[in-house]
């Protein structure tokens, strides 16, 4: 049987699925808090939310429903690449890409059915981890770099472990479940996958389009953010909040060091690159806000809210991800590789609502539920901007003629 053209390459309908999510997520999320906090039409009454929290549901969405399909499908495209094997055939991601939609459909029909809901979760695990077990496979390829690559497996089964956990908790498990799922989903699946990538491509692509640049890749400084990314996401887990700073400190130093390293004043004047270095700060940026509330927890409990975790989602992990598919998308497709003024606009714009969404956390200030609402409505706009952009390449022969 022949596939369509959208199963050509693994990204094309993990991308899809991605985008899909994405726009889905924060359409819900953007009803939820229009009308649960500023009043602006009646709260949709789903029978789904009187069981499951409104927050959990919209970490579970965003950081294992929406995120891993993209970074499935880069890494699936890529992987075989920085091993030096062959491309994956369709049997090693159609598979897998079917389970995790069937999963997410019904939890999204579990808003209206709450029964569905486990049912989805264990359908998306069981696709998460046919993925996992490709990525072990291309890790134990023979290749000169098996780090990279190796961080991204064991992060897949961390990531496998995290919808086990969010499983459970839907289907009645303490607390502490759903707790353990977002702890895993950001500091053992997200982050550890976002710096392998970021560490192996950013100084790459940099070095391949600016003339003189030199290429630094230290392995202590990936070695260390994913090792106190970890330590971070243990002591969360355990709600020790006052020590968080022991992780946060030395990893903020980590990651400004590398976005020291990796900086060129003559990259700034190439968009696709300008977009990686900026994402990349946010990075350091987010640690920084991290240790600042650690240190003064026990002065000010709750001081910063939530606005470290989305510096670290929206303007490290959205923002990488937008430049990174998008040199995907068109680096497969057979166009060149450059930011267009539709790709630079979903970027700006996804600055702006991580920039508002970490504002909207400062003590006092007045309006930050409108704040919040509107940042959501901007990261709307940015993978609006950027489907309408990118995504009927997803289903379209590529422009050169070449297959994939």
């Amino acid at each position: 049987m022949r596939l369509p053209v959208v199963f050509a390459a693994p990204h094309r309908p993990m991308f899809l699925a991605g985008t899909v999510q994405a726009l889905a997520a924060m359409v819900f999320w953007g009803l939820e808090l229009g009308g649960r906090y500023l009043g602006l039409w009646p709260v949709p009454p789903w029978p789904l939310l009187t069981v499951f929290p409104p927050p959990v549901l919209h970490a579970l969405l965003l950081s294992c429903g929406m995120f891993p399909f993209f970074m499935f499908g880069f890494i699936l495209t890529a992987g075989p690449r920085w091993q030096g094997a062959g491309e994956l055939s369709q049997r090693d991601f159609v598979p897998a890409f079917v389970l995790l939609c069937c999963g997410w459909l019904l939890v999204w029909a579990a808003l209206l059915l709450p029964q569905l809901l486990v049912a989805g979760l264990v359908l998306v695990l069981v696709g998460w981890m046919a993925v996992a077990l490709v990525l072990v496979r291309l890790a134990r390829q023979r290749a000169t770099d098996r780090e990279h690559i190796g961080f991204v497996a064991l992060a897949g089964w961390l990531g496998v472990a995290a919808m086990g956990a969010f499983a459970v908790f839907a289907g009645g498990g303490a607390p502490p479940w759903a707790r353990l799922g977002i702890s895993l989903a950001v500091w053992g699946f997200l982050l550890p996958v976002f710096l392998a990538v970021a560490h192996r491509m950013l100084p790459f692509f940099t070095a391949s389009a600016v003339r003189g640049y030199v290429l630094h890749r230290p392995p202590w400084a990936l070695r260390s953010l994913v090792g106190l990314g970890l330590l971070h996401g243990g002591l969360a887990f355990f709600e020790r909040i006052e020590w968080l700073w022991l992780a946060d400190l030395p990893a903020t130093l980590v990651a400004v060091r590398l976005t020291w390293l990796w900086w060129s004043r003559a990259a700034l004047a190439n968009r696709m690159l300008s977009v990686l270095h900026v994402a990349f700060a946010w990075l350091g940026a987010a640690f920084a806000l991290f240790a600042v509330q650690s240190l003064f927890w026990k002065a000010a409990p709750g001081f910063l809210g939530q606005a470290p975790l989305h510096a670290l989602t929206l303007g490290f992990f959205a923002s990488m991800l937008i430049g990174m598919a998008s040199r995907v998308t068109l680096g497969h497709s057979g166009r060149p590789v450059a930011a267009d003024d539709a790709m630079w606009r979903a970027f700006c714009m996804m600055q702006a609502a991580a920039a508002l969404r970490v504002t909207s956390e400062l003590p006092a200030l007045p309006g930050a539920h409108g704040l919040m609402w509107l940042s959501s409505m901007l990261w709307l706009g940015a993978f609006g901007t950027w489907a309408w952009r990118f995504a009927p390449a997803f289903w379209r022969p590529r422009a050169d003629g070449q297959p994939g």
